[in-house]
């Protein structure tokens, strides 16, 4: 009889084997699910609770599991609901055994389509960063998310971050959210943006010398990608993140650059309790605009548990794929927008470069209320489902 004792991690998140029953549901089991998924290996399934998917779960309880089998369960990973690890899994795998089935192999075809440190996240030794306003090419992975609303007008109402040449993360909610209105769609994304009152945008250095930036880049989506496992009238906006593939790759400039993914190991499932970061924006949210001008601000990090100390008073409970920063009066993600980057800070044996920690999902109305900090998607617990999403 397999014996297992403690927890197994292979997703980023903790899934306790010793108090699990190992059993399958028989075919007349109605099993949940949460949405449709795409499997890495690029097939349509269904995202339901790991031990539903019988094949999987049979992997998972093998001794020794291979490396190969951690990383497509780690990359089948479609969410996470009540502690439970959600898989994607297809038809066939939720009544098939590992005895009788070949393994599934890993596509690894869109495993290098993310800019490694030095070609991402780059952070520009020439200047001198500090207070609230930005330098004109500070944080160029910003991105404003452009709707097209009723009549054919245009605003931006949300952020994102480019991860690459092709794709732009942002929040769920700003893609399939309960509060948009029904006559707007997502059609764009800029890039390169500083200023929204000018174009092409300059800037003046203390020596009078004016330092000007190419014109912003206004650039279609081709397709918007809500997390299949996202809830858009959940009260903890769990799984708030998404991808936009934009209609044609970009080249980059000195304003317009990816920022890095949390790809290091330590980084996926860092909580970065008390580690201080920046958010960043025009504070666009659904309803307004704080500033012409992207703002920064420095939070630090909160641990879950005080965090979630003060939203259970709203009686909103937050799950380890979440993250809480701030919680200075004024300050917060007031200065960022919805679906923007809380930006993290690391150094590797080569590079010191800054990295995606977080997408603002929500928090306290009005925001900036102190002993209210903000609360984001951990970045670090959806880089396999990014990767799987991705397309040359």
């Amino acid at each position: 009889m397999l014996k297992i004792i403690g927890f197994c991690v292979i997703f980023g998140l903790s899934v306790n084997l010793a108090s699990s029953q190992l059993y399958f549901p028989n075919e007349a089991t109605q099993v949940s699910n949460y949405g449709r998924c795409i499997t890495p290996n690029r097939e349509r399934a269904l995202c339901i609770h790991l031990e539903d998917c019988k094949y999987l779960y049979g992997i998972l309880t093998t001794s020794p599991l291979r490396n190969e089998d951690k990383l497509y369960l780690s990359r089948s990973q479609c969410g996470y609901y009540n502690r439970k690890v959600l898989i994607c899994c297809p038809d066939r795998y939720r009544d098939s055994s590992p005895v009788t089935t070949a393994r599934p192999p890993v596509n690894s075809t869109n495993t290098n389509l993310l800019p490694q440190p030095g070609q991402c996240g780059n952070l520009l030794s020439n200047r001198i960063y500090g207070g609230v306003k930005t330098k004109i090419d500070e944080y160029p992975w910003m991105a404003l998310i452009e709707y097209t609303k009723g009549g054919g007008n245009k605003g931006h109402h949300c952020g994102g971050s480019l991860i690459n040449n092709r794709y732009v993360v942002t929040a769920s909610h700003c893609v399939n959210g309960k509060s948009l209105p029904a006559d707007w769609r997502l059609t764009g994304v800029r890039l390169g943006e500083w200023d929204t009152t000018t174009d092409p945008d300059c800037e003046t250095d203390i020596r009078g010398m004016k330092d000007c930036a190419p014109p912003h880049l206004d650039v279609p989506v081709e397709r918007t990608i809500p997390h299949p496992s996202y809830d858009p009238g959940s009260k903890n906006q769990i799984n708030d993140i998404a991808l936009l593939r934009l209609s044609r790759q970009i080249e980059y400039t000195d304003f317009v650059r990816p920022i890095c993914l949390p790809l290091d190991t330590n980084l996926r499932s860092a909580a970065f309790d008390g580690i201080s970061m920046d958010v960043s924006g025009w504070g666009k949210t659904e309803e307004l605009s704080a500033s012409n001008l992207k703002l920064k601000a420095a939070v630090d990090g909160v641990t879950l548990e005080e965090c979630q100390s003060v939203y259970g008073r709203q009686d909103i409970f937050l799950e380890d794929t979440q993250m809480c920063a701030g919680g200075m009066e004024g300050v917060d993600s007031c200065r960022g927008d919805s679906g923007g980057p809380l930006i993290g800070q690391n150094t590797n044996k080569v590079n010191t470069y800054y990295f995606l920690a977080g997408v603002v999902s929500f928090g306290p109305t009005p925001c900036g209320l102190n002993g209210w900090p903000g609360v984001y998607s951990r970045v670090g617990a959806y880089v396999d489902w990014i990767q799987t999403s991705l397309k040359p």
